[in-house]
């Protein structure tokens, strides 16, 4: 039986660790108001754009960028898939603290569907992963893994990003890819993601109206 002396001492470390998930807790808190913050701030800008890619994508100019010229047959497509860092996520992209709960599991799930429907219809595809955890899902597929990016931090900036998915956009631009998607999760509240795959070219009015 523990004497009153290492009853006070595990009571004491019990103490000390609580104040420290406290502050830990604190700190998440602060992390993700900023996080959602900053997407609040960010959703008009995105709406307007797509609402005049909506515009460009309807109009009927002499000159037709191949980014809104429609394949006849859906053979090859590219994927992009934003996932987290870690599987402890605090962050929008790649986090570091905090709980994501089935984040990356979802998006996980759904692109593995996806695939395997591409699969069934004879359509290949190759990908590039934004993020350690999409990267790994990747590579465990065998997928045709392009390129990637990771260790982005809480505030992406283009310049690591626009490499790693230029190559998708030139590929659809030369004709090597019929379509190019994107898997990424939209954020409802800080309970529920939803995970969504979405096409990204060819542009098409009716989807960015």
């Amino acid at each position: 039986m523990p004497s009153t002396k290492e009853i006070r001492l595990k009571i004491k470390s019990v103490q000390n660790t609580r104040k420290i998930t406290k502050a830990m807790e604190m700190v998440a808190a602060s992390k993700m108001r900023k996080a959602q913050d900053r997407m609040r701030h960010a959703r008009p800008y995105g709406d307007k754009i797509r609402n005049i890619v909506a515009h460009l994508a309807s109009a009927n100019p002499e000159y037709r960028h191949p980014f809104v010229v429609k394949r006849e047959a859906l053979r090859t497509v590219g994927l992009i898939m934003v996932s987290t860092d870690k599987g402890l996520c605090g962050g929008m992209v790649s986090t570091d603290k905090g709980l994501c709960g089935g984040l990356n599991t979802n998006i996980q799930r759904a692109v593995l569907q996806r695939v395997k429907q591409w699969d069934g219809e004879g359509v290949k595809f190759q990908a590039t992963a934004i993020g350690n955890k999409g990267f790994g899902f990747l590579q465990r597929l065998n997928a045709n893994v392009v390129s990637h990016v990771v260790q982005l931090g809480d505030k992406p900036h283009l310049d690591k990003l626009i490499g790693p998915l230029k190559l998708q956009l030139d590929a659809y631009a030369e004709g090597r890819l019929d379509a190019v998607y994107i898997a990424y999760s939209r954020f409802i509240n800080t309970m529920k993601q939803e995970p969504v795959i979405e096409q990204l070219l060819p542009l098409s009015a009716e989807r960015f109206a």
